[in-house]
């Protein structure tokens, strides 16, 4: 058994009716292998069977603890329901993107069922009139954030065609516990629940205010006063790299919202040679770039509908904070930062320019702060009171003329450069496709994939009626950038930007 950690139960807790807690990838592929076999649930289901060895966060079943007494665990179920988990179904003709942007909405507002492990995967036929064929990995984010989530995908995926069929080792199931054994254990953990809370003060009291997630809640405020005052008397804590934007305040938008259970998605690709191509003609990084597509996009869908604020947006950028030794681990290894996006200034080139400060001073701030402090934070909050912390947040994140940290996510996660396989069929495109929350209806996530950059728009459906409007106009923010850069010689203080090399953490979902 694998206990969570507060980081991972907080992904259980902030599931409600309209909140769901999982991740997914959409993949797109050839309807056919190279030997001819079609590209469908059988496929599938014989080489995640063939693979499941290799695969632990397919076969852990939640075993939560009676009372939340004590953080859940995850139980080695040792095997699963092929035909539960993998499921087949088709588009109608012509299986356009659209067409499958609405079924993968369906599928993503749905939550998973925590009798069964946590995940599910969706064979979808009938894509460019049966020529293509749609796989959606959905997965929990209570087990996987980005980063292990796409080592799950590289171990469904291949970098070949022709790799022969894996020998499967039979995996021993580990008997679940009864009701009775979990009391025991959340009795016990409820004892270590004050251990907790002293060795994690160090590293998170002088943050606590630093914590976007839970920093609206009256309790974690006294304890943050607390912390900032700790933070005057402790000498290793530098004032000007304290807060990860924790003076960011979020304009009010449509999408500063409760959101609805129903979602709406937009997908498409963008040349990643492009986005290279501005960023050394600017001196700057291929996430500001990215940043700054976004950023241009919400400009003009929110100028063009009368609703943009006079006020610059601000991002909420999830990081992974996970170090080479944590690899294979699984579960959360992941940080956040809240930065400015220059929806106020008119001219692309000074956005891009400020973009890049405002994300060289984010990554300084994050890199001044514990990586370990989301999961040190919820430890001064009680396990039993986990959920209802996770439940008061969002309904203080949707509660109108309440000030937000944050309008959008965006999240930019490097992918693979070279083709990949599913069973023998070529994957054309790889697709983020994460959630929106209560406060925040809107998320961007991107992902490259070869020379191109993989573009998940989802949106909260009763606030958006159309991402595919929004798709256009990132679109639109990329060909601006290009635009310029095709004819424009940078002024020194902009190709100045990111010269130095330094460490840093990469954005993602």
């Amino acid at each position: 058994m694998r206990q969570l950690t507060s980081l991972d139960t907080q992904f259980l807790a902030m599931e409600n009716q309209r909140v769901q807690g999982h991740v997914s990838v959409l993949g797109i592929y050839d309807a056919h292998t190279d030997c001819g076999r079609p590209l469908d649930a059988a496929l599938v289901g014989e080489l995640i069977s063939r693979r499941l060895h290799l695969l632990p966060t397919f076969r852990w079943r939640l075993a939560p603890v009676p009372l939340s007494l004590d953080y859940p665990y995850w139980v080695d179920d040792g095997t699963f329901d092929i035909e539960y988990h993998v499921r087949e179904l088709a588009l109608p003709a012509p299986g356009s993107d659209r067409q499958l942007a609405e079924q993968v909405a369906r599928i993503i507002g749905r939550q998973l069922d925590r009798a069964r492990p946590l995940w599910e995967v969706y064979v979808i036929g009938g894509l460019d009139n049966g020529r293509r064929v749609a796989v959606l990995t959905k997965m929990h984010h209570a087990a996987v954030d980005g980063v292990s989530g796409a080592e799950v995908m590289s171990i469904l995926l291949d970098d070949t065609t022709d790799r022969e069929p894996d020998p499967a080792p039979p995996v021993v199931a580990e008997p679940f516990p009864s009701d009775v054994e979990m009391l025991g254990r959340g009795l016990i953990g409820l004892m270590r629940q004050p251990l907790r809370m002293m060795r994690a003060g160090p590293t998170a009291l002088p943050h606590l205010d630093d914590v976007p997630t839970i920093r609206h809640l009256p309790g974690v405020r006294l304890v943050a006063r607390t912390g900032r005052a700790l933070k005057r008397v402790l000498p290793a804590t530098s004032d000007s790299l304290t807060a990860t934007g924790s003076g960011t305040t979020a304009p009010r938008t449509r999408f500063q919202a409760r959101v609805s259970p129903h979602r709406r998605v937009a997908f498409g690709s963008m040349s990643l040679r492009e986005v290279k191509s501005i960023k050394n003609t600017f001196g700057c990084t291929v996430n500001d770039v990215v940043v700054a597509i976004c950023t241009s996009g919400l400009r003009s869908w929110l100028d063009e509908r009368g609703e943009l604020p006079a006020e610059p947006l601000a991002g909420f950028v999830p990081m992974s904070v996970r170090t080479a030794e944590q690899k294979g681990t699984f579960g959360n290894r992941v940080s956040v930062m809240l930065t400015e996006l220059p929806t106020d200034e008119a001219d692309p080139m000074q956005r891009l320019a400020r973009i890049s400060d405002a994300m060289r001073a984010a990554k300084e701030r994050q890199r001044a702060l514990p990586a370990s402090l989301l999961q040190d934070a919820n430890h001064f909050i009680p396990p039993a009171l986990l959920a209802q912390a996770a439940r008061a947040t969002s309904r203080l994140a949707g509660m109108r003329g309440l000030n937000q940290p944050a309008n959008v996510m965006i999240s930019n996660v490097p992918g693979p450069s070279t083709p990949l396989y599913l069973g023998g069929a070529r994957q054309h495109a790889q697709v983020p496709v994460s959630g929106v929350l209560d406060g925040i209806g809107i998320n961007i996530t991107v992902m490259s994939y070869q020379d191109s950059l993989e573009f998940g728009v989802v949106v909260d459906r009763e606030l958006v009626d159309d991402p595919w409007t929004i798709l256009d106009a990132l679109r639109a923010g990329l060909s601006e950038l290009a635009e310029h850069a095709s004819r424009h010689t940078p002024p020194p203080e902009v190709t100045a930007l990111h010269t130095a090399a330094s460490p840093r953490r990469k954005a993602r979902s």
